[in-house]
């Protein structure tokens, strides 16, 4: 008799997370919703007049509707991380999105390939964690740079009652990473090391890395740190559990 497929968890922080389940949903895949972090936005900040920027800078779908929210002009160029927030600031009437497909290392050399540093600066709005890396990146490049956090990712106070029952069955499980902070809050409340009928599948490396000391099968890592990377990793995580 074949083995019966997994449970996918999804630790997405949700709006995002909507998207994945849903895609789970139409592979006919089971799947518990647990998300490790929740969006909090911060107090509105003073943000400057779109006139004296070159552009804005988004690491994540979460910055653009955050934004969003807050701005009504649309005529600057949105500098989006991948494929994911692309789609978001598509959605939200930005008009020139121009896409990356990697990491913020990546959307900042990617930056320095397709403009010209000018006097007017680029404004990253992002999470309050995401402060100063890629702001740095593109400053070493020349480039103006101003940051301001839209919101943060709290992490969750408790495990959702589904993820702490596998915890004590011995269901087939895939969990997916989709941040490392997300990965932190999962670790801190998991009391054990994770069951050796878990897979961990992970959009990058240092994504998973926080679960490191409590993993106890070998990773998969998307190729591309994306979700349609993720997604293509979960498949190939399928497959082996029912090769």
């Amino acid at each position: 008799m074949p083995e019966a497929r997994p449970t996918i968890i999804v630790t997405r922080a949700m709006p995002g997370a909507a998207d994945t389940q849903a895609y789970l949903r139409a592979q006919g895949l089971d799947l518990v919703s647990a998300p490790m972090l929740t969006l909090e936005p911060l107090p509105a900040p003073d943000l400057p007049n779109p006139k004296t920027l070159s552009g804005l800078v988004f690491t994540s779908a979460n910055g653009v509707r955050t934004y969003a929210d807050l701005r009504s002009d649309r005529d600057l160029t949105a500098w989006c991380v991948g494929p994911a927030t692309a789609r978001a600031a598509s959605d939200a009437g930005f008009t020139d999105i121009r896409e990356s497909a990697g990491n913020a290392e990546d959307l900042a050399n990617y930056i320095a390939a397709h403009m010209a540093p000018t006097d007017s600066p680029l404004l990253h709005v992002a999470n309050a964690a995401a402060a100063g890396n890629l702001k740095q990146g593109l400053e070493d490049r020349g480039f103006a740079v101003l940051f301001t956090a839209l919101y943060e990712m709290r992490p969750a106070a408790t495990l959702p009652t589904a993820v702490s029952d596998l915890l004590h069955a011995s269901t087939r499980v895939i969990i997916l990473i989709h941040s490392a902070k997300g990965a932190a809050a999962l670790s801190d409340l998991c009391p054990t090391r994770l069951p050796d009928t878990w897979i961990i599948t992970a959009i990058s490396d240092q994504a998973a890395g926080p679960l490191a000391p409590k993993i106890q099968t070998p990773l998969v890592i998307a190729k591309t740190p994306n979700e349609a990377g993720l997604m293509a990793a979960l498949t190939s995580a399928l497959a082996t559990l029912s090769a």
